[in-house]
């Protein structure tokens, strides 16, 4: 199967809302591998806060990875999130992005985005920082979205029904109904 066939499909949205459990699930779900967040990796290694060259590394990380696991995806390649999210947590932390993830974003399109929505309850991580932002950060993923025009799902609920509507939504989307 050629890079361009296969489908590639974001799980994206504020800290807390199961990506990387939602991602996990939809690879099993499709018989395909998934990217994990290298930001999370990154960061557990850190001694101190991110800096800027930290976020330009994590963007560098991200899209080197996804790279990397593309040839292993069975028509569809499930990204937990993307590299957006360094856009996003730079323009909250320094007041702007790095111009080299500017410059990429309008290139670096997945088909489909599913963005978790804020209806899970917060669940405490050394790694997340903002539960009392998760509406602010839920209005700033629909801003970029928009944005970049993506083409994009809200996923809401718990259990199951979480995993069930964005099944059907990837399968809409694969049957041309999104």
């Amino acid at each position: 199967m050629q890079k361009s066939e296969i489908k590639k499909i974001a799980i994206v949205g504020p800290e807390s809302t199961g990506k990387s459990t939602m991602s996990a699930y939809l690879a099993e779900h499709y018989h395909t591998v998934w990217v994990p967040e290298y930001a999370r990796e990154y960061c557990e290694k850190l001694t101190d806060t991110p800096t800027w060259q930290d976020e330009i590394n994590m963007f560098h990380g991200q899209v080197a990875l996804e790279k990397e696991l593309l040839p292993q995806a069975n028509g569809i390649l499930i990204c937990d999130t993307t590299f957006i999210t360094v856009k996003i947590w730079s323009d909250e932390i320094f007041g702007k992005a790095p111009q080299e993830v500017l410059d990429e974003l309008p290139h670096h399109i997945y088909d489909i985005y599913l963005l978790l929505n804020i209806d899970l309850p917060w669940q405490d991580d050394p790694l997340r920082d903002f539960p009392h932002m998760r509406e602010h950060f839920m209005e700033i993923w629909h801003k970029e979205l928009n944005a970049l025009n993506a083409n994009y799902v809200v996923i809401s609920g718990t259990g199951q029904d979480r995993y069930d509507s964005a099944v059907e939504a990837i399968d809409r989307f694969l049957v041309g109904s999104i």
